[in-house]
C-alpha cells in the first residue's frame, strides 16, 4: 500500500507534469527553441511516472467497484465480481512497487553519452582476444539499440587481439544502460593456442564513464602537457605517415590519454580532451559519492572495477553475473551483442537495492519525527 508521503510525492509529480504540458502550448515557449526543448525534456522524464500513477488509480477504482458488487443480491453479479477481483488484486502490489521505483532519485548522468575503455587483463594473448570480442559485443549492442559508436583509440595485440581500446557511444540515455558494465569480465574456455585442450581463465577490465561537458569539468590549459607522434597500426594515406596522433598528460592527476584514429591532429586532440574530461569527471563523481556515504559500495552507483562482475564460461555455454546471481545461455548470441536481458536484469536489481535504501531512509526519518 502506498503511504501518504509516497502518494503526496507522486501527486506533486503529476501536477508538475500538467504544468509542463500547459507550458508547451504557450506561444512564448513554442517560439523559443531552447526553452521548448528544455520543457519537453523535463515533461518526457515525468511521463512514465504519471502514466503509471493514473493506471494505478484506475486499477484501484476497478477493485473498489468490484468489491461493492460483492454485496449485490444477484449471484451472477457476485460471481463475476469475484472473478474480476481474482485477476485485479494480484496486479495492485506490483503497480505500487513500480511507482515507488519511479521515486528513486535519478542519476543525473543517466542521459549522458559514455566513453568505454576495454583493457586486456590476466591471460596473455587469450585476454587480448577476449578484449577484442568484448569490444565487438558492445559495438553490436550499440548497433542494435541504434546508438552511434566511434573508436577513439585502439592498441592491437598479437593474434588479432586488443591490448586496450576506447570507444564513445552516443544515443538516448546510454549511461543508464551501460553504467553497470564496469568491472572485471572473466572468460573460461580452451584457447585456440592450447594444444592440450585445457581450459584457461582470462580477464578483461571494462570502465564506463559518462561523457563530461565543458561545464562539468574545467581544465586549466597550464595543467596540460601535449605530445604529438606518428600513428601506429594499419591506416594508410596520412594516418601513420604524419605526426597526427596526440598524447595529453594532465599533470595534477597524472592521467594520460591518447588518440590516433583520425588523420587530423586537431581532431585527435579534441577526442583526447573528451577522454580526459570523462576521466576527471568520473574521479570527481566518485570523490563526491564517497564523501556522501563512505560506507556504501560504489558499485551501486558507478561500478567497482576491481570486482569480478561476470563470467563467460564457454565449455558450459553459460554467462553468469555474480552481482545479481543472473545466468543465461547461448554465448554466441551474447558475444554478438544480445545482452539486453542481462543489462535490464542489472538495472532492475540495482533499482530495487536503491528502493530498499530509500525505504530505510524514509522509515528512519518517520521514526525521528515521531520521537
Amino acid at each position: 500500500m502506498l503511504s501518504p508521503e509516497v502518494l503526496h510525492k507522486l501527486e506533486s509529480i503529476e501536477r508538475r507534469f500538467e504544468e509542463l504540458t500547459h507550458h508547451l502550448s504557450d506561444p512564448a515557449v513554442a517560439s523559443s527553441g531552447e526553452r521548448f526543448k528544455k520543457v519537453s525534456k523535463e515533461r518526457a522524464g515525468l511521463e512514465s511516472t504519471v502514466v503509471a500513477l493514473r493506471a494505478w488509480r484506475s486499477l484501484q477504482r476497478e477493485i473498489t467497484d468490484n468489491e461493492a458488487m460483492l454485496a449485490e443480491k444477484d449471484e451472477g453479479i457476485r460471481e463475476m465480481a469475484k472473478e474480476e477481483l481474482a485477476s485485479l488484486r494480484p496486479r495492485l502490489e506490483p503497480a505500487e512497487e513500480q511507482l515507488k521505483v519511479f521515486l528513486i532519485p535519478r542519476d543525473p548522468n543517466d542521459d549522458k553519452d559514455v566513453i568505454v575503455e576495454i583493457r586486456a587483463g590476466a591471460g596473455g594473448d587469450e585476454a587480448g582476444l577476449f578484449a577484442a570480442e568484448i569490444l565487438r559485443m558492445y559495438l553490436r549492442y550499440g548497433e542494435r539499440r541504434g546508438w552511434r559508436c566511434e573508436m577513439l583509440d585502439v592498441s592491437g595485440g598479437t593474434l588479432g587481439g586488443v591490448k586496450d581500446a576506447t570507444v564513445t557511444i552516443s544515443g538516448d540515455a546510454v549511461y543508464s544502460f551501460m553504467k553497470f558494465e564496469s568491472g572485471v569480465h572473466r572468460v573460461q574456455r580452451v584457447p585456440a593456442t592450447e594444444a592440450q585442450g585445457r581450459i584457461h581463465t582470462s580477464t578483461v577490465t571494462v570502465a564506463v564513464m559518462p561523457e563530461a561537458e565543458d561545464i562539468d569539468i574545467q581544465i586549466n590549459p597550464a595543467d596540460l602537457e601535449t605530445d604529438v607522434f606518428r600513428s601506429t597500426g594499419s591506416g594508410g594515406q596520412s594516418v601513420n605517415t604524419t605526426d597526427s596522433a596526440v598524447r595529453i598528460t594532465h599533470k595534477p592527476s597524472g592521467i594520460v590519454v591518447k588518440c590516433q584514429q583520425e588523420k587530423s591532429q586537431t581532431k585527435n586532440r579534441a577526442q583526447a580532451m573528451k577522454m580526459l574530461r570523462a576521466k576527471l569527471f568520473e574521479i570527481e563523481t566518485e570523490r563526491q559519492q564517497s564523501a556522501r556515504d563512505a560506507t556504501r559500495k560504489s558499485q551501486v552507483g558507478t561500478g567497482d572495477r576491481s570486482e569480478k562482475i561476470r563470467t563467460y564460461n564457454f565449455p558450459q555455454d553459460r554467462l553468469t553475473d555474480h552481482r545479481i546471481n543472473y545466468t543465461r545461455h547461448n554465448l554466441p548470441s551474447v558475444m554478438d551483442g544480445d545482452v539486453q536481458d542481462v543489462i535490464e536484469a542489472c538495472r532492475t536489481h540495482f533499482a530495487a537495492e536503491a528502493l530498499k535504501e530509500a525505504s530505510r531512509s524514509d522509515a528512519s526519518r518517520a521514526a525521528e519525527r515521531r520521537s
